[in-house]
């Protein structure tokens, strides 16, 4: 294998390894260590089917469902596998979702800086996103590393944030967003989880920021307070040096560690088709330490 610095922080371009055949276990510790180098691996040109992309994500530990916990068992999807995550405008038929429907405000809801399934227990290790059919232009994905960000804090802010905790809900950012129609079977699936501000990167030895837009209060803290030192922290974490932006071609695979790197989409024209899977890993070593 080889890794190819994309970034001066982070990210790398990883070539030599085939995704389509599942990776013997010295190839999953050799990736393991570039992912807590980078953080960030890209793999270009490599169409995979669902199956694959499960079969290869399979081997980095037991899948998460994230936020489809809250849909409902049995209904209708689009895609063949609950494992893997719809990060597309097209409905269940097939066509560009309409306007105001949830697909498109989960599309939205994407457009915010977050590391998935932070609000749960356990949480989310590394995201695979594959690229499928892309639009002409918009739509590519950025990402920041929280350690980075973390190292360029005062002494003082740091000083600040040791022993703080905040709280990621799921729904945060849906319901700021105006998708409220939940019931409370759904609400009782993805109750708040606390998390500390400040962690130790696993792989890495480094400490970063665990923020994001599913973090929506901090312990002890008047609610203000909590909320607007939250967001300096995102706006400082998000600041560009910080910041790699992936312009996808067809067949890419982006795996990324959401311990400590934050991701959002950016915007395209939601009335052009746009088709990316994602598959997710479950942080269980970290859980079972804990």
């Amino acid at each position: 294998m080889k890794f190819t610095p994309l970034h001066e922080h982070f990210v790398a371009q990883l070539d030599g390894i085939d995704l389509r055949t599942p990776p013997t276990p010295e190839a999953v510790r050799e990736v393991e260590q570039g992912m807590d180098r980078y953080g960030v691996l890209v793999i270009r040109g490599q169409p995979l089917t669902e199956e694959e992309q499960l079969a290869f994500t399979r081997c980095f530990g037991p899948l998460d469902l994230g936020f489809g916990r809250v849909k409902k068992k049995g209904g209708p999807r689009r895609l063949t596998h609950d494992e893997l995550g719809d990060i597309s405008n097209v409905d269940v038929d097939g066509k560009i979702a309409a306007p105001g429907s949830n697909k498109v405000v989960s599309n939205i809801a994407n457009q915010l800086w977050h590391a998935d399934s932070s609000f749960q227990r356990p949480r989310a290790r590394y995201s695979m996103l594959h690229a499928v059919v892309l639009p002409s232009r918009g739509g590519e994905t950025e990402f920041c590393d929280a350690r980075a960000a973390y190292d360029a804090l005062d002494d003082e802010t740091k000083a600040r944030l040791e022993g703080l905790e905040a709280e990621h809900f799921a729904l945060h950012s849906r319901i700021m967003l105006g998708d409220t129609e939940y019931t409370q079977e759904q609400l009782a699936l993805l109750p708040p989880v606390w998390w500390p501000i400040v962690q130790t990167h696993a792989g890495s030895g480094r400490k970063h920021l665990f923020i994001g837009a599913h973090a929506r209060a901090i312990r002890d803290m008047p609610l203000a307070e909590a909320r607007m030192l939250l967001m300096d922290l995102l706006e400082h974490a998000t600041r560009p040096e910080f910041v790699y932006r992936h312009t996808w071609q067809v067949g890419d695979l982006v795996i990324w560690d959401n311990r400590c790197i934050l991701h959002r989409g950016r915007s395209y024209d939601l009335s052009t088709r746009r088709e990316l899977r994602r598959s997710t890993t479950e942080d269980v070593e970290l859980e079972v330490a804990a």
